[in-house]
């Protein structure tokens, strides 16, 4: 049997993901780490918060970076099939039924809550979304919520998101963008570029050549680079989250 380059990385790949079950403001949720002062929340993709790879990447956040990180369930109870979904064989899904039960106006305030919630608890909040979740990390640091509900935010492959989610962050924004990728068009890039450096806040940008969408969860050893390209991501969100949760 053949080992996923990952394995030789320092990414825990088909290891058992270590982290508890609570819950976070009515939501089902994995917590991983037991920083009581610095914490992540991760707002999932499609493939849920059940799915092992995005608890893997939790328990990597929560040793690396030394915090705590929260995954709550943002589709309650709703898991599409992961096969399908990696397989990206949309036509086997009710996608129209799944976003109206579960788009950006039935979940924002859910969202909200539980960053609110974490806010009440740690001195420090980060917040990271793939796919789903990176326009909502996007609303996280928008400039509406004084004091700031995050301290810094990260989106990777973001899918929903609009040139005025991009105008309006206020905090420290991290960009894990795969070359090939039809929601965060090259528009989208370039309007994220372009605004973040005229913003005053901190702002990288991390292409990832040769790989698609969804790459930096799914990490599908068969699907040349994305093994890769997950193990790059998962480093650049820890150390973007080391250099803005422990500060002063």
């Amino acid at each position: 049997m053949s080992i996923a380059p990952c394995c030789f990385q320092g990414f825990t790949w088909d290891g058992t993901p270590r982290g508890r079950i609570e819950r976070l403001a009515d939501n089902d949720t994995y917590v991983t780490g037991d920083n009581p002062v610095a914490a992540i929340l991760i707002v999932h993709d499609l493939l849920g918060w059940t799915f092992p790879n995005v608890r893997l990447l939790a328990d990597h956040y929560a040793h690396e970076a030394d915090v705590t990180v929260f995954v709550p369930d943002f589709f309650n109870g709703e898991v599409m099939d992961f096969d399908t979904v990696n397989k990206e064989q949309w036509h086997k899904l009710d996608m129209q039924g799944f976003m109206t039960r579960h788009g950006r106006q039935a979940r924002e305030a859910e969202i909200f809550e539980c960053a609110r919630t974490l806010r009440s608890r740690y001195k420090k909040l980060g917040a990271i979304g793939f796919c789903y979740g990176g326009w909502a990390v996007h609303r996280l640091g928008a400039k509406q919520h004084q004091p700031p509900l995050v301290d810094c935010i990260t989106a990777g492959h973001p899918s929903l998101l609009t040139k005025q989610d991009i105008d309006a962050v206020a905090v420290p924004v991290q960009i894990l963008a795969p070359e090939h990728d039809p929601v965060y068009t090259p528009e989208l890039k370039m309007h994220s570029f372009v605004t973040m450096q005229k913003s005053g806040v901190a702002f990288d940008y991390q292409h990832f050549p040769g790989v698609g969408h969804a790459c930096l969860v799914r990490g599908d050893p068969e699907k040349p680079g994305e093994c890769d390209a997950m193990v790059r991501g998962k480093n650049a969100a820890v150390s973007w989250f080391r250099q803005f949760l422990h500060g002063a």
